[in-house]
């Protein structure tokens, strides 16, 4: 049997001149039926040849404790090397999106720190990182990050101006919590000009759009705000909602 055909098939062992990307696809192959340890395998060989979605992969599998201990440091060693190797990667290709998740996931470890692993939080580099995957990558994740610092002043001044770009950028790409916290802002105009009907308009958007995860919270905020607003701006609002979520547009 070809060297190639053994990558791929699972149920053989890894091929010793096996190329990252084969050794990847029986990494995915393995881990879709269930046998991670077959799939941690392949990914740490794909992975030490540089194979950038295999170091994802195994980070997303080291924070979660996906078929491994959970170990935080080892995800983080897996986004730092993404970071380190692909920062300037053409945004417009379909990895991007795990090097912006890399990006995100790594800032977040300097956001917050691993104790156990002796890492300090480190809200100046936690910035760089969301900034570098919100600006170059396009990231909604990287912009709702951002916007959250600079909303609650954690490390830095406050800047509700800011957050609120953050935000709109982030709302227009769909991300249900943007577009629920945007709405919030616009509705009372915390720290920006008062858009009562344009900020119950994403809070409908984020209603519609929210999963079961989000839906608790959003709801309460569509109550909380559906006591203040009058009649016609609800009218108004639901009119805007119904316009975004047909055509994206406002």
């Amino acid at each position: 049997m070809a060297p190639s055909a053994r990558a791929l098939d699972p149920s053989l062992p890894l091929s010793a001149d096996a190329s990252p990307v084969d050794a990847f696809r029986m990494g995915a192959e393995a881990y879709s039926v269930g046998d991670l340890q077959s799939a941690l395998n392949a990914f740490q060989y794909a992975a030490s040849k540089g194979h950038a979605i295999a170091q994802w992969k195994l980070g997303k599998m080291y924070a979660s404790g996906d078929g491994v201990p959970e170990d935080d440091y080892m995800a983080f060693q897996m986004f730092s090397r993404i970071a380190d190797q692909h920062a300037d990667d053409n945004p417009y290709t379909p990895s991007a999106r795990v090097v912006a998740d890399a990006f995100v996931n790594l800032a977040t470890y300097y956001k917050n720190g691993i104790a156990k692993a002796g890492i300090k939080p480190d809200v100046g580099r936690a910035v760089d990182l969301f900034t570098h995957a919100a600006t170059y990558f396009g990231d909604a994740s990287a912009q709702y990050n951002l916007a959250r610092i600079y909303l609650d002043g954690d490390g830095v001044q406050p800047d509700p101006g800011r957050a609120a770009r953050w935000l709109s950028l982030a709302a227009r790409k769909n991300h249900v919590a943007a577009q629920a916290t945007l709405g919030q802002m616009l509705i009372y105009g915390d720290g920006v000009r008062p858009m009562p009907e344009k900020g119950y308009m994403w809070l409908l958007v984020a209603r519609e759009n929210a999963g079961p995860e989000d839906r608790d919270w959003i709801l309460a905020l569509d109550h909380r705000a559906s006591q203040i607003l009058t009649p016609e701006q609800k009218t108004a609002a639901a009119g805007l909602a119904e316009k975004w979520l047909t055509k994206g547009t406002e």
